[in-house]
């Protein structure tokens, strides 16, 4: 089952002050980034934070699970996620602690 968009919104008003959001989809699913950061992806109306040190030890007894088959475990924040607070700090967290995205290469001209 197919995330919707109705709720990939909802995720984006829950972590509202976290800093620079947005999603993306892809793959009929979403991608949530926080300041151009992958940290989270949203997979079956469910949100599976990427797992940093730092937030594990924010997130406390927070499960881990794979957003999909194959994939390595990530917090699964059902239960939390109502918590805006505290998922906005999660994400600003999760996002300080990822190294900064690889530049992106510009494409050769055609012609």
């Amino acid at each position: 089952m197919a995330s919707d968009q109705g709720f990939a919104d909802y995720v984006l008003e829950q972590a509202e002050g976290a800093g620079g959001l947005r999603v993306r989809r892809m793959f009929g699913e979403y991608v949530l980034y926080c300041d151009d950061k992958v940290v989270a992806l949203i997979c079956d109306n469910r949100v599976f934070v990427k797992p940093t040190v730092a937030g594990r030890a924010w997130a406390g007894d927070v499960p881990e699970a794979p957003a999909y088959p194959g994939a390595r475990p990530s917090l699964a924040i059902d239960a939390r996620l109502d918590d805006r607070a505290w998922f906005a700090e999660l994400l600003r967290i999760t996002a300080a602690e990822l190294p900064e995205p690889a530049p992106r290469r510009k494409r050769a001209g055609r012609g």
